[in-house]
């Protein structure tokens, strides 16, 4: 089995090591309160010794955080990230099953929606679609949106986008808004600054 240079580092660096121990860390902070909490006469101890785990406990949750942080910066760092965004604007003539994107001819992702995620998107949130690593220069996003549209009747529609990745950091919307003159859904792309 052959291992990418990223995993290579990741497995000799101490943060990786320390963060396959935050789940033993963990484990040791719940079952300690019990062991304390057993001893006859050990009140005073116990609350102590309560206090102490608690801030361990507050220490590993930080610490998980800042190691989260940090390996996202290694494994998308600024110059070669792009992250791709889904909106729906409205959505009256469209309700979104899925979508599947292509980098370059590529499928990258595939998102299949359930009935709760369609309505917090239709109550405008925006779903994260995407991350990932793209070398500089020209590609191409295709986006296929799939869902039912007017009189239940399904739908496939898809996007093209030609862009062109330089040194920063590259974010894409896909946008599904209402056409309200032709009574159906515009699938929209467009890079965002």
């Amino acid at each position: 089995m052959r291992m990418t240079y990223v995993n290579t580092i990741a497995r000799r660096s101490p943060i990786f090591r320390l963060w396959l121990c935050l789940p033993v860390l963990l484990l040791a902070a719940v079952f300690q309160p019990v062991v304390a909490a057993d001893k006859p006469g050990g009140t005073a101890e116990f609350k102590v010794l309560d206090k102490k785990i608690q801030g361990l406990k507050q220490e590993v949750l930080e610490l998980n955080r800042d190691l989260f942080v940090l390996e996202e910066e290694l494994l998308f760092p600024a110059s070669t990230q792009i992250a791709v965004f889904l909106s729906v604007d409205v959505g009256e003539f469209f309700q979104l099953d899925s979508v599947q994107l292509k980098l370059d001819n590529k499928a990258v992702t595939n998102y299949l929606y359930t009935e709760r995620e369609n309505t917090a998107l239709h109550r405008g949130g925006v779903h994260r679609l995407y991350l990932g690593n793209l070398r500089a220069g020209k590609h191409e996003l295709v986006a296929v949106f799939t869902g039912k549209g007017t009189h239940e009747r399904d739908y496939r529609r898809g996007a093209t986008l030609v862009f062109e990745k330089t040194t920063e950091p590259k974010y894409i919307e896909l946008k599904v808004r209402d056409l309200q003159k032709k009574l159906q859904p515009e699938f929209e792309i467009k890079e965002s600054k």
